[in-house]
């Protein structure tokens, strides 16, 4: 096998409407998956939502695998984990098991899906919920993101020793065991949700305590980031980038791909929409145009961005007015903004590969029988 040859990291991004859906393939062969969301209505024949489970189950066959290292769930609102339940599987439920369910080797979420109250949770929710419960019952299979006064109280109650279990809880500031640039050629860095966020045991809801996270690959001594987002708001950003700053680790937020919280909305950005232009919080603006990297791309995972005065001009993310500032900061970087359900095309969105070698962040797109780059940095003099 030739030096070009050789694996390197790839992010797939899928065409899913407004919903979120990340696959991280690593050069060692391990797959990860961030959320998974299958909007697709087969009923509909012109829907161009892709057909998430059939391409994953595509790719592990390739693989010769049926599991995923690890499956993130953010959060458990329907647009990060529709249809989960028929698609993986549930160690313990016996009705979800065997067949072609994909196995879950490692299960990620943050603590509020632990400690959400089963009735504000919809059935999909609550069968996460149960898997969760029960792993880190058994004290394995599992990792808990932040470890808030709920969470302690909740396992009390169910008779859980913390100490036995807390080498599987992980907080905001902390990289992710079991990954390491050595081992992996990547590090995963937790920034949300926050261990103190709630000293009074209490939660506020699932966008401010979902899962942030920073994922800093190495590839020929080359570093790239990423910043996965989740839902998070400019509240949540704030906190993030005060606290970042406050301890001096502001590396911890530089990016190369910016996967933006809940489907390019303005409420990521600020309280205020704008008429033409979202103007972002001061953090959050600091965030977008101080910690951009050059050729930095930026992936809203949306439908297409509505045009001013059209019906999808509406309340509902994606917002054009925030696409517009997003838009901005990546041509600043002469780098590209790029909508799921937009590309290659409107008219048939595929998945958006971007590949991590050695020239940062590579855009791919597939063709019919082949793949050819669309977007590649520079190479370095030398």
């Amino acid at each position: 096998m030739g030096q070009r040859d050789l694996p390197v990291p790839k992010l797939t991004f899928f065409p899913l409407g407004n919903a979120d859906c990340c696959r991280v393939d690593l050069a060692n062969r391990k797959k990860l998956l961030f959320d998974y969301a299958d909007m697709r209505c087969e009923d509909e024949g012109t829907d161009k939502r892709i057909d998430l489970k059939k391409v994953l189950r595509d790719d592990l066959n390739a693989d010769k695998r049926c599991d995923f290292n690890v499956v993130a769930f953010t959060h458990l609102d329907n647009d990060h984990i529709c249809g989960a339940s028929e698609f993986f599987e549930f160690l313990n439920d016996e009705k979800r098991q065997g067949g072609d369910r994909v196995k879950m080797i490692e299960l990620w979420v943050p603590a509020f899906v632990i400690c959400e109250d089963p009735k504000e949770c919809s059935e999909e929710a609550r069968l996460i919920q149960k898997e969760a419960r029960y792993r880190l019952k058994q004290g394995k299979g599992i990792r808990v993101f932040s470890r808030p006064d709920a969470l302690k109280a909740w396992m009390d109650k169910n008779g859980i020793d913390f100490e036995g279990v807390k080498h599987l809880i992980t907080d905001a500031g902390q990289v992710v065991p079991g990954f390491t640039l050595a081992a992996d050629g990547v590090e995963f860095f937790v920034h949300s949700p926050f261990a103190s966020r709630r000293n009074d045991g209490t939660f506020n809801d699932r966008n401010t305590n979902s899962l942030v996270l920073q994922a800093t690959f190495v590839v020929d001594g080359i570093q790239t980031k990423l910043l996965l987002a989740a839902d998070s708001t400019h509240d949540v950003l704030t906190e993030i980038v005060s606290i970042t700053r406050a301890k001096k680790r502001s590396e911890r937020l530089e990016w190369d791909v910016f996967k933006l919280p809940h489907h390019s909305s303005y409420k990521s950005l600020s309280p205020d929409r704008g008429d033409d232009i979202t103007t972002p919080v001061s953090d959050v603006k600091w965030l977008f145009e101080d910690q951009a990297q050059p050729k930095a791309t930026v992936v809203s995972t949306s439908w297409a961005i509505p045009s001013k005065g059209s019906k999808a001009d509406d309340d509902q993310p994606p917002h054009r007015q925030a696409a517009k500032y997003q838009t901005g900061i990546a041509s600043n970087r002469n780098g590209q903004f790029i909508v799921t359900m937009e590309h290659p095309k409107v008219s048939a969105p595929d998945a958006l590969v971007i590949t991590i070698d050695k020239f940062k962040a590579t855009i791919t797109t597939r063709a019919i029988g082949a793949a050819y780059i669309t977007s590649r940095a520079a190479p370095r003099a030398g």
